[in-house]
């Protein structure tokens, strides 16, 4: 594979290396020496080396575990069977690498910089059902003397023939060795780096975490923003103490409710809504709290500002989000029944959405839909199939009446749809909200922050104020205040 050129108008911007230049590259840097171990897909990565030249200078240790009991035997035992896993990543990469450092003399090797490269995959099943995934990662050194740094990434495989899985797993994991040493200080271009000679419709990075001394001002809910942002992933999720985790395996048959909001920032209402309905779904047949997840969303449009995604508004609205112990996710999905769809892939539980009336009113305009070929009755289809609810938050009319699902006005022509999914007990009224709070919006609040004004910290949940005021969020600044007082 050659070198790739990225043109901006008729100017060169960037020379891209191809894989056998980046391989050869690290094989003729004598102080990077390491350990490869491939599970599941063929040692793939490791090929490059062999084949670019001068591997024996690289190359410490090729293997590829792939019998399960002598896996256990060198890794240890996965107690829940499973070995397509970070936890099994993690062992090899800690396992091979501590091996490194036992069997080579730093005396002998005083510049030798360490890494231990490791995957562990599963590729597309017999009956092409599954197409498989995927963890990949690298532990290492920069320099001989300090810590080791480590990138860990998930993958989906989107390919279905198993070959070409293989060579995309190749290709993607000498980016990632080559972006880990010539890379490391814009972990953003690394990032963007791991797809170069592959393609976005090949496979998907789902999940990535940076950790070690390189990477300590890293913050891997920034970098869970970029792989939506680049299209590499539909969604990525952090749990309540900001740590990006994957969500096949947090919504894995799950019962789901979610909330979509630009929390922007979070209110009493949007609190109000979320227990309300969570109350009102866990009474719901077949919805056992124990195995229930709110996800509160935010769309990659409600993030953008002025055309560009604002990060430290993104960061001040997650820190809010996390300290209320919520789990968060970031998506790319414009319209509701993408949400659903997602959701679908994991579980097949119940589900519900809490939203407003405005946003219900908003499903029911056929604009949004105009790129199906099924139109809005297609986009119906996904959104309510099987057990899927809305509970709806009532909101004030302009002549100061109650709007619920009994009298919002949709469009004419969406009039009878909308009185089949009421009908049908799709549409439910959360009914003992507070009255008190349903002329707070996030935008008046946000507007009374940046300029100073006095009494938003009453339309906040608890302890939601002193956070903003602490960390200067939102664009507070006390010195507005005190300009307004004087």
């Amino acid at each position: 594979m050659g070198t790739e050129i990225k043109l901006k108008g008729d100017k060169v911007i960037e020379q891209i290396p191809s894989t056998k230049d980046k391989a050869l590259r690290i094989n003729l840097n004598e102080n990077i020496y390491g350990t490869f171990a491939e599970i599941g897909a063929g040692q793939e990565t490791v090929r490059h080396f062999f084949r670019a030249g001068g591997s024996s200078g690289t190359i410490a240790k090729a293997m590829s575990a792939y019998d399960k009991d002598f896996s256990d035997a060198v890794y240890g035992i996965e107690k829940d069977g499973r070995y397509v896993t970070e936890s099994r990543l993690k062992k090899m990469l800690t396992f091979e690498g501590q091996l490194i450092e036992e069997r080579l003399s730093r005396e002998k090797h005083p510049n030798k910089m360490f890494f231990s490269y490791a995957n562990t995959v599963a590729t597309i099943d017999f009956a092409k059902q599954f197409k498989g995934h995927g963890w990949v990662g690298i532990r290492y050194q920069i320099e001989p003397d300090e810590d080791y740094n480590e990138i860990i990434i998930h993958i989906r495989f989107k390919e279905t023939d198993v070959r070409l899985q293989q060579e995309t797993l190749g290709i993607l994991g000498v980016n990632l060795i080559y972006g880990a040493y010539y890379k490391y200080n814009d972990p953003k271009r690394l990032l963007r780096y791991l797809y170069d000679h592959l393609d976005k419709d090949q496979l998907e990075i789902d999940t990535i975490n940076f950790s070690g001394p390189r990477f300590a001002e890293v913050d891997n809910r920034l970098m869970s923003l970029q792989l939506v942002k680049n299209g590499m992933t539909d969604a990525v999720m952090f749990n309540p103490d900001g740590k990006n985790i994957l969500p096949a395996a947090i919504l894995y048959k799950k019962n789901i409710l979610a909330f979509r909001g630009s929390f922007r920032p979070v209110t009493k209402v949007n609190m109000d809504m979320y227990e309300k309905s969570l109350k009102m779904f866990l009474n719901e047949n077949k919805v056992d709290e124990e195995n229930t997840l709110v996800i509160f969303e935010i769309t990659l449009s409600n993030l953008r500002s002025d055309g560009e995604i604002d990060e430290r508004d993104f960061m001040d609205r997650a820190e809010l989000l996390c300290s209320l112990g919520q789990t968060v996710m970031i998506s790319n999905f414009q319209e509701y029944y993408k949400v659903v769809e997602y959701f679908a892939n994991y579980t097949k539980a119940r589900m519900g959405l809490a939203m407003g009336v405005n946003n219900l009113v908003d499903i029911f305009d056929e604009k949004y839909y105009r790129h199906l070929s099924g139109g809005i009755l297609e986009a119906f289809g996904k959104l309510f199939y099987r057990d899927m609810k809305v509970f709806l938050y009532p909101m004030i009319g302009e002549n100061g009446e109650i709007i619920t699902s009994d009298n919002l006005k949709v469009h004419p022509r969406m009039k009878e749809l909308y009185k089949f999914f009421k009908f049908n007990g799709k549409v439910v009224d959360i009914v003992d909200y507070d009255p008190d709070i349903l002329e707070v919006f996030s935008r008046e609040v946000l507007n009374m922050i940046n300029h100073g004004k006095p009494g938003w910290e009453t339309m906040l949940p608890s302890g939601i104020a002193e956070i903003i005021k602490e960390h200067q969020l939102f664009g507070y600044d006390p010195n507005k205040l005190l300009k307004i007082s004087n």
